[in-house]
């Protein structure tokens, strides 16, 4: 009698073990039971279940980051390139992840893959290039679209890497190349520009004051001399400026 009463009690353990479940923090319960949906989704901690009659599913609540592989895009200006993706996204509705898809991950990735594809190929590859942050946006909000059915939600999609054929790498080299050499004679021809017009106001001020002229080459002149090893020779012309400076001086002070 002891001995069944031993085995009743191991039955009735057993049994109280088999009810008890433990949901985790980021986790979400969701009971089915003799296949029929109960209303009620199980927080986290511990549940109770009837064992052979309740069927529980952990559905976890994290973001996921979900790559998307690298995959031939033709642009609308017909360039062949490679385009790899990642996507982010979280169950908001754990009974619609459950009742209403089969495979949340691979769904999730098939239709990023084909939207990915198909955004892109509506693109030139200059607006591929320049416009990544639309084209995100664009591909996010179809997938967004797309999932809130399955009870998920898309938070960020990213174009990850765009890889270009090598004629056209070598292209776009080539054109930034010369992009860059027209800024260069742009901002040359711009400098020459302003040392003239600086030039033509410098040869008004000395129409007007003839010793300037001669002020300026005296200046030329100590700027030479500076050089020790130089050898300076004052040709006529110089000493009439010497004279002319002087015959200056006396007048100025004089007034």
């Amino acid at each position: 009698m002891s001995g069944f009463i031993f085995f009743v009690v191991i039955i009735m353990v057993f049994f109280l073990f088999s009810c008890i479940r433990v949901i985790k923090q980021y986790e979400r319960g969701v009971v089915l039971r003799l296949g029929k949906l109960r209303s009620g989704i199980k927080q986290p901690g511990i549940c109770f279940i009837i064992p052979g009659i309740d069927h529980l599913r952990k559905i976890g609540m994290r973001t996921v980051t979900l790559p998307v592989d690298s995959q031939k895009v033709i642009t609308k200006d017909n360039v062949s390139i490679d385009v790899a993706a990642v996507a982010y996204y979280q169950v908001a509705d754990a009974a619609k992840s459950v009742t209403e898809i089969e495979d949340v991950l691979s769904a999730i990735y098939q239709i990023a893959q084909t939207t990915v594809r198909n955004i892109v190929g509506q693109n030139l590859l200059d607006d591929v290039l320049s416009q990544t942050i639309k084209i995100n946006e664009a591909i996010k909000a179809i997938l967004d679209k797309t999932t809130e059915k399955w009870g998920v939600y898309v938070s960020m999609v990213e174009l990850k890497d765009i890889q270009l054929p090598v004629s056209m790498q070598s292209a776009m080299s080539a054109a930034a190349q010369a992009e860059r050499e027209k800024r260069a004679k742009i901002i040359a021809a711009e400098g020459e520009q302003l040392s003239a017009a600086a030039l033509a106001k410098a040869a008004d001020v000395i129409s007007k004051h003839p010793i300037a002229l001669q002020l300026r080459n005296l200046q030329v002149l100590s700027e030479i001399a500076s050089d020790k090893n130089s050898t300076i020779v004052f040709p006529s012309q110089f000493m009439d400026t010497v004279s002319s400076v002087r015959q200056f001086m006396e007048k100025e002070g004089k007034a």
